[in-house]
């Protein structure tokens, strides 16, 4: 994650994790959430904020999820249900439910039918946020998988060259298993940037840079500025000079994977919810398992051994910058701004939750 979204060492106040995990996991079940559902978002979410995905972590998304429940439009006791089961091709129906709190159970779905299919995808309607999408892809690791996930909701960006919201922030996520060498982790949605890191640029008085938004009107901004007051994201690549096509082009693959594919729509059109999907691919089924690995391993450490381009220290791939980061907040504690803890503490207080934040 870039430094200018990162909350400053001289404010940010450290928390260990399990402390923060309690805390979660006690404002899920004091909105009825079952406590195993419960312990699964807590999971993803902690999961974001110890690996430094703090976009998708709990600074953001809690508030946003106790609004949801406040607002009835998440369903705490919702009842996950298979409405399709083929071969290698599996539907969930999520009645509403908070994806973080289901989309495991659904990833782990597609890894059990892969072993006997070779490949599997899982796909999902009706739900809500699902956080993290390598949470999803890093699922298929420990069961010797490439793991794919995908999710599809809201509406913040604009097509190359258009000026309406007509696509979701449509993150992608894949995870390949190693040997010896940090796996690799891809996290990333098909928008300039994750609108999520909008929120933290806001946070810490950040800017945006050039081709990551436009103003009320589409123009891409093409300055360094403060967040507009009113704006659309751009896709992956900004403007089309630089690549935006291809950003526009893989978000609306995710749209038809998510949604078309399952017939609930796509973008604008979208019906019934948020929708996901998961996909699971056997190594073993394709080639011999340990010379996989093998050349993972080949592969990822040549990356790393990589000469620097002029002005740089090092080459690192995706995941192991995730992995660093996990080593330090393990050690030393998540890093939250003030103001994060500030909002914990009133939230507990109002629903009536012990907490040991500082």
């Amino acid at each position: 994650m870039l430094d200018r979204f990162k909350v400053p060492d001289d404010i940010a106040e450290r928390v260990n994790q399990e402390d923060m995990r309690h805390v979660v996991e006690g404002i899920f079940k004091s909105f009825e959430m079952p406590d195993a559902e419960a312990e699964a978002a807590a999971d993803v979410l902690m999961y974001a904020d110890i690996r430094g995905i703090d976009s998708h972590g709990v600074s953001n998304m809690m508030r946003a999820y106790v609004a949801g429940f406040r607002a009835g439009q998440i369903n705490p006791t919702a009842n996950l249900s298979r409405t399709l089961d083929h071969v290698a091709a599996l539907n969930f129906d999520c009645d509403r439910g908070l994806g973080l709190a289901q989309s495991r159970e659904m990833m782990l779905a597609a890894c059990e039918r892969a072993k006997e299919t070779g490949v599997a995808v899982a796909t999902a309607f009706n739900g809500r946020h699902y956080g993290a999408c390598a949470y999803y892809a890093h699922v298929g690791l420990d069961h010797d998988m490439v793991g794919i996930s995908m999710t599809a909701g809201g509406l913040l960006v604009a097509p190359t060259q258009g000026a309406e919201r007509l696509l979701g922030l449509n993150p992608l996520g894949i995870g390949a298993p190693a040997d010896k060498e940090v796996p690799f982790i891809f996290d990333a949605s098909m928008s300039s940037v994750a609108g999520n890191k909008i929120e933290l640029l806001r946070r810490v008085g950040g800017h945006v840079l050039p081709g990551w938004v436009t103003d009320a009107d589409g123009n891409p901004v093409m300055d360094e500025t403060q967040v507009p007051q009113d704006f659309m994201m751009l896709p992956l690549g900004g403007t089309r000079e630089i690549g935006s096509h291809k950003g526009f082009g893989l978000s609306f693959m995710i749209e038809i994977l998510c949604g078309m594919l399952q017939g609930t729509g796509g973008g604008p059109h979208r019906r019934k919810g948020v929708a996901h999907y998961f996909m699971a691919i056997d190594v073993s089924r394709f080639t011999d398992l340990d010379g996989f690995k093998k050349d993972m391993d080949d592969y990822l450490r040549s990356i790393l051994e990589c000469k620097p381009a002029p002005g740089e220290t090092r080459v690192v791939y995706p995941g192991y910058p995730e992995y660093e980061a996990e080593l330090d907040r393990r050690e030393l504690g998540i890093p939250y701004h003030p103001e994060v803890i500030e909002w914990f503490k009133k939230t507990t207080d109002e629903l009536g939750i012990d907490n040991n934040l500082p």
